[in-house]
């Protein structure tokens, strides 16, 4: 009796479960409130890498990338100069050929200056500080246009995005570059495949501190809520948003191996 039970609660449960992320809709996990404060960051100076970075894009070329699609296949986005601009003829998201596990990472982000549209449809990109698979999935951090641009706060630039909204909003006007500064720790995975220890993470935006060791609840989802599923090391990855008019660019990326 109590096997069948005990069965019957599981079928209820999963059935309840499968129901619940059936109506579930993205805006279940928008936050609107508090807002960040806004904060004039320093100015723009471009950080020259350390001695023992890894030169991840140098303004030349796309070595260190393949495409997150295809991973037999070259990253295929644009450089001129010295910036790389997301491919607006479908290049899709690109990630690096290494993997990392605990790293520091520094990158540099530009909104076009005629850039158009509110909200979430305002130069929206995304660095994924691990990528666990094909498309969107990972844990992502933020890119987006949040100078005088309202939307939810855990969707603006600096948050992790649909977890954790930034300590506040240092965002340079369009056309100007933005930095991130990161400090990642990966999640850890007992040999059953239950969380040891979940993934941490730290960034500085355009010098100021707007996450502060805070620990994730798992990977990015856009509908529903994060749990973990074991994985091992795993590439940096950069999102090519549906949101192209005016897509976005990097330059000066590195990262330290801790």
């Amino acid at each position: 009796m109590k096997l069948k039970l005990s069965m019957a609660l599981l079928l209820c449960a999963g059935f309840y479960m499968a129901n619940a992320q059936q109506t579930a809709k993205p805006e279940d996990t928008e936050v609107w409130e508090p807002v960040p404060k806004v904060v004039t960051p320093g100015k723009y100076v471009e950080v020259q890498p350390p001695s023992d970075a890894i030169i991840l894009f140098n303004g030349k070329n796309l070595d260190e990338w393949v495409s997150t699609a295809d991973r037999d296949k070259p990253a295929d986005w644009t450089i001129s100069g010295d910036i790389l601009t997301v491919n607006k003829k479908g290049g899709g998201n690109i990630e690096t050929k290494r993997s990392f596990k605990n790293y520091q990472l520094h990158l540099e982000w530009r909104v076009p200056a005629n850039i158009a549209g509110t909200g979430q449809a305002r130069g929206n990109s995304g660095v994924f500080l691990a990528s666990i698979g094909k498309g969107d999935a990972g844990y992502e951090l933020q890119v987006l246009d949040s100078y005088n641009n309202k939307t939810y706060v855990n969707g603006m630039a600096g948050s992790i995005y649909k977890q954790f909204i930034p300590l506040a909003n240092p965002t340079r006007p369009p056309g100007q570059w933005q930095t991130y500064d990161i400090v990642w720790t990966a999640p850890e995975f007992n040999s059953d495949g239950t969380l040891l220890s979940p993934a941490r993470v730290t960034v500085f935006f355009n010098g100021v501190l707007v996450e502060n060791n805070i620990a994730l609840k798992g990977p990015t989802l856009y509908i529903g809520q994060p749990s973990y599923k074991a994985h091992g090391p795993a590439p940096i990855k950069l999102q090519a948003h549906g949101d192209q008019s005016a897509p976005i660019s990097y330059k000066n990326i590195w990262i330290r191996e801790l």
